[in-house]
This record gives structure tokens, C-alpha cells and sequence, in this order.
């Protein structure tokens, strides 16, 4: 944590600890119960982890990228759904700080910082998946309002979030695309239906659910910085975040799972000896331990570009695609190293192995990432710049 000031450790620190002494002792209950965390929310709250993104005068001084990073993959450590509870929050935030009008920034910004008022992004869509300027819903501007018709789905916290930063069209015959999309701040109201919860291989306890617009009128002023056709270059960007996040979320699935792995194998004896004193699990440790410092290394070189003003969103679709392959590895080896205790849900690393894979599909699939990264590589002609 070279990078962070004595601050920002101690916001880290704090985190970790809070993980430890409250978190890990009671989610293997939760997790499995499929119960909404409410308790741990609440401290969560009380910590100021729903404030780090804003800054004064709305909220107190905000932590630098590379410290958000970090406190994501401490809470992703405890549980993974923990840092999703606050994941797409912080990603409204900074569109707000970014592009917000005064009045936007003003009305919603006091109320996120302490958690009161909790947001979310809704921009998947049941026929779209990652192609985003192939989405139906739209919102047609009438009078002092737009009404809003459409369908979203896969979105996290739909239920508990007071604000949603929906992605929709504004002009849907606009060419090129893009042209004819903008951002929403929607508030729960008539004409939008919480239609289900979807169940879920892992990233329990947090809701996903599917929403449904239906002639939902929406303010004018609710337009994302009071001009349309912009939203599609808003969420890139903030996508630049949300990308970062999940890594980071898999950076903590992963070192949670080799922190069990580690401890079991000093642990569990055969053949006389601790089973990491045999080379095949040895091997397994090194590797483990060797893919998550990379890892982190890349989500930080990613944070730092981004706080640094520079384009990050090849170095953090790096950092999201190596990051989330590698927890699904290491939580995979995690198992292989616990043996027939990796497979039963009495140990933790059953559900890493469940969680893992969503950063894999999550917040634009690794094969988008893969195309994000090609064609930046394309642009730039090449890595550029050490």
C-alpha cells in the first residue's frame, strides 16, 4: 500500500478489520440463508464506505482510486456480495461528480455519501447482454417529462436503491447509435415494476433482479448533465470504474480463497507431513500467490492512471479480464487443495468458487473485455508508454 497515503491506509486497515471481526463470523449463515446483509450494511454505512467517491462540500474528502480499489477487495475478502452492495453506488457517484448539473449534484450527493439514499446502474437488457447501443428502452420527451418504456435485467440492488442511473434512448433513431443515448436518474415510482429476483449460482444475500418501465414518467431534470446524447461517452466512462471494482471484487475472492488454502495446508497432514510440503500442492500455493500479486498490481497501475486524469479503459479491461480469470483458478485449486472438504459447504472456499465466476460475465463479459483491449491496442499502436 506504498501508493496511499497514511490515510488512506488507515481506511484500508479499518476495512480489513471490520471484515475480520464482523463479517467473516457470521457469513457462511447469511450467504447460505440467501439473507440481505442488513447489519453489515449498516456499519458498512457507518464506516463511510458509501461516501468514498464524493467529495466536498456534498461528502468528506474522497479516497484516491488505488485506496477504493483496495477497500473493494477487502470487502470482496469477507464477501463478495458486500463490496456489489456498494459497486454500481460508487459508479453513480462519480457520473454525478462528473457530469451532474449543480442541481443534481446538490440533491442527490449529501444523501449518497452517508448511505441514506443507495443508487445503481441499470443498462443490461434480457436481448442486449453487452451491447449496449443494441438497447429497446427508450424515453420519449414530453412536455416537462420523458416517459419511459423498456426492460433491464441483471441489476444488483434494484430493490434497496433508491436511484437508478438508467441507461436508455432518447432519440432512437439516431445514427450512429450512440448519438441517441443518454442517462436517466430514476427514482422508484408509478410505471416501474421490480418484476422478480433472479436466482443465482453464488452473489447471494444482494439482490438481482429485472426491472420493467411501463409510460414511467421521469422529470426532465432528470437527464444526466441537462443534455441528451451523451450518455453513452458518461457510462464508458463510468464503466471505467465499475470495470476496476470488479477486479478488485475478484482480487478479494481470490485472496480469500488462498488464504484458506494456505492455512488448510499447514494444517492437514498426509504421509506424515503437511500437505504443502508435497510439490504438486507447493506448486499449487506458488502459483496462486504469484497470479494474485500481478493482479493487483495491474488493478493499481489501472486505478492510477484513472485518478491521474489519463484514458484507463484498455489497463482496466486488463485488469478486469486477468483478475477474474485468475480468482476462478485459484478458487478452483483452493478446492483441489482442500480436498473433499472444498466440496462441502462447511468450508468457505465452496462459495468462492461460486462467486468467482460472475467478474468472469460481470460488467461486460471477458470476451468484451478482450475486444476492448485490441482495439485500444489498434488506437495506440501498441502498449505505448511504459
Amino acid at each position: 500500500m506504498s501508493s496511499l497515503s497514511s490515510e488512506e491506509r488507515f481506511v484500508v486497515e479499518t476495512v480489513r478489520a471490520f471484515v475480520d471481526k464482523d463479517v467473516k463470523p457470521v457469513v457462511s449463515e447469511l450467504e447460505h440463508a440467501n439473507s440481505y446483509p442488513e447489519a453489515l450494511i449498516e456499519s458498512m454505512k457507518e464506516l463511510g464506505i458509501y461516501g468514498l467517491a464524493i467529495p466536498e462540500p456534498w461528502g468528506e474528502a474522497p479516497v484516491s482510486m488505488p485506496c477504493y480499489a483496495l477497500v473493494t477487495a477487502e470487502l470482496a475478502r469477507g464477501w463478495m456480495s458486500l463490496a456489489g452492495a456498494m459497486g454500481g453506488h460508487t459508479v453513480v457517484a462519480k457520473l454525478l461528480v462528473a457530469f451532474g448539473t449543480q442541481e443534481q449534484k446538490d440533491s442527490y450527493l449529501p444523501r449518497m455519501a452517508t448511505g441514506e439514499l443507495r443508487a445503481t446502474m441499470a443498462l443490461t437488457e434480457p436481448g442486449g447482454g453487452s451491447d449496449l447501443q443494441a438497447m429497446t428502452t427508450t424515453a420519449r420527451r414530453s412536455g416537462n417529462s420523458y416517459v419511459v418504456n423498456g426492460s433491464k435485467t441483471w441489476i444488483s440492488n434494484a430493490r434497496r436503491s433508491g436511484l437508478i442511473a438508467l441507461l436508455c434512448k432518447t432519440d432512437p433513431a439516431a445514427e450512429p447509435k450512440h448519438r441517441g443515448v443518454s442517462i436517466l436518474l430514476v427514482e422508484h415510482g408509478p410505471g416501474l415494476e421490480v418484476s422478480k429476483d433472479l436466482s443465482k449460482l453464488g452473489y447471494k444475500g444482494v439482490e438481482t433482479c429485472e426491472l420493467n418501465f411501463t409510460d414511467m414518467a421521469v422529470p426532465a431534470d432528470a437527464l444526466l448533465g441537462g443534455e441528451e446524447g451523451r450518455g453513452f461517452a458518461q457510462m464508458m466512462k463510468g464503466l471505467e470504474t465499475g470495470r476496476i471494482q470488479v477486479a478488485a471484487r475478484a482480487l478479494g475472492v481470490a485472496t480469500a480463497a488462498f488464504e484458506d488454502a494456505l492455512a488448510y495446508a499447514q494444517q492437514r497432514e498426509a504421509f506424515g507431513k503437511p500437505i504443502w510440503q508435497h510439490q504438486s500442492i507447493g506448486n499449487y500455493l506458488a502459483d496462486m500467490a504469484t497470479k494474485i500479486t500481478a493482479a493487483r498490481q495491474l488493478i493499481l497501475h489501472a486505478a492510477e492512471r484513472f485518478d491521474a486524469g489519463e484514458r484507463a479503459d484498455m489497463e482496466a479491461g486488463m485488469a478486469k479480464l486477468f483478475t477474474s480469470e485468475i480468482a476462478m483458478d485459484v478458487a478452483l485449486n483452493a478446492v483441489r487443495i482442500h480436498g473433499g472438504y472444498g466440496y462441502s459447504t462447511e468450508y468457505d472456499v465452496e462459495r468462492y468458487f461460486r462467486d468467482a465466476p460472475l467478474m468472469i460475465v460481470g460488467e461486460g463479459t471477458n470476451e468484451i473485455q478482450r475486444n476492448v483491449i485490441a482495439g485500444q491496442l489498434v488506437k495506440r499502436g501498441g502498449l505505448g508508454e511504459p
